[in-house]
């Protein structure tokens, strides 16, 4: 079931002047990078040793079932503050497996809401990949895909990275694109590894240019941890996100993370400042007024005080399950993100 809300839509935001109240069908379309979720079995083929009942993390049968409840109990509330309900949609960045997928969507905090998943392992070394969950009934998938980043060090060695997951499906029978991401890491320093990301920007700009030549009114999502600002080179320069203020055009691509950075708003934090990795962007065929269709609403951070660290050093933190080398018990070192469609009714 479509949740329903009566909203008060300010047209002027369409660059109208106009306002007025209607109701209108709202879905949510959410992300969460759920730090290392990994099951206790040593992966002989990746770096997964940490993450074992005899690693230094010391990881249990206890301890995982403990984050996945605290995943699930996050997810669930994601976006309820509107809809009463679970996303719809969600991208989940640095999830090990399948099994652990399972796991989750299982857990009696989600599995009244039958989600399904759709998920491809990527050739990360530590083994994490991305995965997109569905609500049955709601989104209903025509296909997906995996790409693959090529990157090579300074000695022309591969690097490997996650893949960049494209997912096209009907939701509530209207054809939507959700890509979803986990850019390189910053580790080395952020110009050092600056390429990286660049070179992810570009794949994942071909992926849009690949729909958008088949469809121009194609309506896709990308979403994910970039590891990288609203405001850096991956997104100003090679994928030239706007704000919705901005002169839109049919291709332009729209990025509503902007406002929320500008303001010093975060998804995580590092050395006393905050960053906003965690992000969505979106065609501009999502913010049509004229459309009889699912259209952007509002995005933003999902970060209630008991995601947060309330005090010590880390407080105001996102509560993460280690910290300083020791287990905390918490949940993620980034908070979640999300969006609403709506559809006048």
């Amino acid at each position: 079931m479509r949740s329903i809300v009566c909203v008060l839509l300010l047209i002027g935001s369409y660059n109208t002047t106009n306002s007025q109240t209607n109701t209108y069908a709202v879905r949510t379309v959410a992300f969460y990078n759920v730090e290392n979720l990994f099951d206790t079995l040593n992966d002989p083929k990746t770096f997964d040793d940490s993450r074992t009942p005899n690693g230094k993390d010391k990881w249990n049968k206890a301890r995982y079932e403990k984050k996945i409840a605290n995943i699930a109990q996050v997810i669930s509330e994601i976006g309820k503050e509107k809809t009463q309900q679970a996303p719809d949609i969600i991208g989940l960045a640095e999830v090990e497996n399948l099994k652990v997928l399972k796991d989750l969507t299982n857990h009696p905090s989600l599995e009244l809401y039958q989600y399904n998943i759709i998920h491809a392992n990527s050739p990360d070394r530590r083994g994490i990949d991305v995965a997109l969950l569905f609500k049955q009934g709601v989104f209903t998938p025509i296909d997906y895909k995996s790409y693959t980043l090529l990157l090579k060090d300074e000695f022309n060695k591969r690097i490997y990275t996650r893949d960049q997951l494209l997912v096209s499906g009907m939701l509530d029978g209207e054809i939507f694109y959700f890509i979803v991401n986990h850019w390189p890491s910053r580790r080395g320093g952020e110009n050092r590894s600056k390429h990286k990301r660049l070179k992810a920007a570009i794949l994942n700009k071909q992926i849009i240019d690949s729909i958008q030549k088949i469809d121009s009114l194609a309506r896709i999502i990308s979403m994910g941890d970039f590891n990288d600002d609203p405001t850096n080179a991956s997104f100003k320069q090679i994928l030239k996100t706007k704000s919705r203020n901005n002169n839109i055009h049919t291709f332009d691509l729209i990025n509503p993370m902007d406002a929320l950075f500008k303001k010093g708003y975060g998804s995580l934090a590092y050395g006393d400042s905050w960053n906003l990795f965690d992000q969505f962007y979106f065609s501009a065929t999502l913010i049509n007024p004229n459309q009889k269709s699912y259209q952007f609403w509002k995005a933003n951070i999902y970060n209630p005080p008991y995601l947060t660290v309330s005090k010590g050093k880390y407080k105001g933190y996102p509560f993460r399950t280690y910290a300083g080398g020791a287990y905390t018990g918490g949940y993620s070192d980034h908070f979640p993100i999300y969006l609403y469609l709506i559809k006048a009714q």
